[in-house]
């Protein structure tokens, strides 16, 4: 199953969502793209260093735009708040029944955090609570 995540920017949650599940699954495959990406840039710094303490390598990502071929493509897509979600199923109606945000798929309640502007710390708590979602999931 191909899961494509989505966030605002792509350079933060949905970017390390989709390393660590790529990381952690034999199963599944994962991409990620952003609603809101005006231009590509790689992944915050934060991120960078949060994922190599999992011995993840995502300084080679670049962000990128939602696409409608991207919604095509996924069999599963996975948002990280509820706004992603109601904004992404008002561009692309027809992925309605593909799309849940993360949490909502594990049977967890909530959102998950933008750490944006935030310390390394809160980018940890974040992979940690993208990590839980990804178990509870079973992906």
């Amino acid at each position: 199953m191909h899961i494509l995540f989505i966030c605002t920017g792509n350079t933060c949650r949905s970017p390390m969502a989709e390393a660590l599940l790529n990381h952690t699954s034999h199963i599944n495959t994962a991409s990620s793209a952003g609603m809101f990406v005006p231009y590509s840039s790689g992944a915050s710094p934060h991120s960078i260093t949060t994922m190599s303490s999992y011995g993840i390598d995502i300084s080679g990502h670049r962000s990128r735009q939602v696409t409608d071929a991207m919604i095509k493509e996924a069999d599963l897509i996975l948002t990280m708040t509820e706004g992603h979600k109601k904004s992404l199923l008002t561009i692309f109606p027809h992925a309605a029944e593909k799309t849940k945000t993360l949490p909502e798929y594990a049977g967890l309640a909530g959102d998950i955090e933008d750490p944006f502007g935030g310390d390394e710390a809160l980018y940890s708590s974040c992979a940690e609570s993208i990590l839980k979602c990804i178990k509870e999931a079973k992906l």
